[in-house]
């Protein structure tokens, strides 16, 4: 089966076919560290976690680059602001999104390069720019010339007489204000590296795309971000990279944002819900679970009802895998391949939402099973269940959750004994036919936040939707 991917270059969904038979290369935007990471920072990176996993499981050979953009006008400003070295804070802010990829279960990328570290890369390309004319020094910058460019903003589409470029403060010399920024003259002050055209910093634009030729050469893949970074981060890139001559990338992958009363999620707005915070109110698996179970295309407006209802629809999962191992009496490895209907999903442009109807029908039928006694089928639904979660990050069981307890407090093992101090006064109670006792204890146990299932083994918990 073809996967296929929603291509944003051609507004259609496009077959894949890769460079390499097997083989699929993927660059991805990831953080600029002026800033602790937000659940919609994260999204991105979760989304294309999904990707690479799926590609895996299809058996391509996966390599996987993520940037880090540690140096730009937001860095420096912010560390001046809170008085220390812009170094100082982007990598307290990079480790910061490194718990956040890793408390989500993102899989650790191939290479994850940092901007400043690849300072003479983009030295090179830009004297190869301009050596072909397409970019050209002025007052200590470097800019690239948009006109000298046939097929500028094809990406997104616009109209270069109607284009409005970003500028900075100390762009200085262009010869059409239209152009952008490759490299910034030094400012007092300011980090700086020397180039043959005077000291300065590099531009946002520029790291990506001398990266990527770095790690992934003159063309690859898939290139993916958010919607945010099309115009002008990916319309820069594609220029910078295909006027030195890469053919770049050949399918481009955004995903939507994370809003909160219809604005996307941003620090500049004052509505960010920081991951480091969140992880310490939702268990990480359920926040996985709720940022990407969504189309990756589709905005995710954020609400505590919404977490609520992902926590209870995730707990029916749990709930059910924990009985059938119980039944089974150990563990149910994965199957070896995921249903048909949940692989012609994900083969369709990432169909996770109909993937995951397809993992709650599985669920269903597994209760059925249990209902029915009928323990072989149970333990069929369940690896296909695993299978299918694997591929998403979201088995319970992976080793990756093995240490994950729930409220982010390790209180299990000391909240599970008074539990069973209460459910052996009901099991007394039911055993004399006191029925209205047994009632009361299960109804005072359910107010306080738990659930009780009768099961062949007697009663068992498990903590109810908030």
């Amino acid at each position: 089966m073809t996967i296929r991917l929603y291509d944003t270059s051609a507004r259609q969904i496009r077959d894949f076919s890769p460079l390499k038979p097997g083989c699929v290369s993927i660059y991805l935007c990831g953080a600029t560290v002026q800033a602790a990471p937000h659940i919609g920072h994260i999204r991105s990176g979760l989304n294309f976690d999904i990707m690479r996993r799926w590609f895996a499981y299809r058996g391509y050979e996966v390599t996987f680059v993520r940037n880090v953009t540690d140096i730009d006008d937001k860095i420096i400003a912010k560390a001046a602001d809170q008085g220390r070295p812009w170094w100082s804070l982007g990598y307290e802010n990079e480790r910061a999104f490194d718990a956040g990829y890793t408390a989500l279960g993102c899989l650790p990328p191939t290479v994850e390069p940092r901007a400043t570290g690849h300072v003479p890369e983009m030295i090179e390309m830009m004297r190869g720019l301009i050596e072909r004319g397409h970019a050209y020094a002025a007052d200590g910058n470097v800019y690239f010339d948009v006109r000298s460019l046939p097929g500028y903003l094809e990406l997104s589409r616009q109209e270069l007489d109607n284009l409005l470029q970003p500028s900075g403060e100390g762009e200085t010399g262009k010869r059409d204000p239209r152009d952008f920024a490759m490299w910034k003259a030094a400012k007092p002050g300011e980090p700086t590296w020397p180039t043959p055209w005077g000291p300065g910093r590099p531009g946002w634009h520029l790291e990506c795309s001398a990266m990527a030729h770095k790690y992934l050469g003159t063309a690859f893949d898939i290139h993916g971000g958010g919607i945010d970074l099309i115009f002008p981060h990916h319309e820069n890139e594609i220029a910078q990279a295909k006027a030195y001559g890469d053919e770049f990338a050949r399918y481009w992958v955004h995903n939507a944002w994370v809003t909160i009363s219809g604005e996307k999620m941003a620090k500049s707005l004052g509505n960010s819900v920081l991951v480091s915070e969140m992880v310490k109110r939702w268990r990480p698996i359920v926040l996985r679970y709720y940022l990407g179970t969504p189309h990756y295309r589709s905005m995710i407006e954020y609400s505590e009802e919404a977490l609520r209802e992902a926590e209870s629809a995730f707990a029916r999962i749990e709930g059910f895998i924990q009985r059938v191992i119980e039944k089974a009496g150990g563990v149910v490895e994965p199957a070896a391949d995921v249903p048909p209907a949940f692989a012609e999903a994900m083969d369709d442009d990432l169909g996770v939402p109909q993937a995951l109807a397809v993992i709650h029908t599985t669920v269903r039928q597994g209760n059925s099973a249990l209902a029915a006694d009928d323990k072989e089928a149970a333990v069929e639904r369940l690896a296909e269940v695993r299978a299918m979660l694997g591929v998403l990050g979201l088995d319970p069981l992976d080793p990756h959750w093995a240490g994950e307890t729930d409220r982010g407090e390790d209180l299990h093992g000391v909240v599970d004994s008074l539990v069973r101090l209460v459910l052996d006064q009901r099991e007394s109670a039911r055993a004399r036919k006191d029925w209205a006792t047994a009632d009361a204890i299960r109804d005072q146990l359910n107010q306080s936040g738990l659930l009780i299932e009768d099961g062949p083994q007697g009663p068992r918990w498990t903590l109810g939707p908030r």
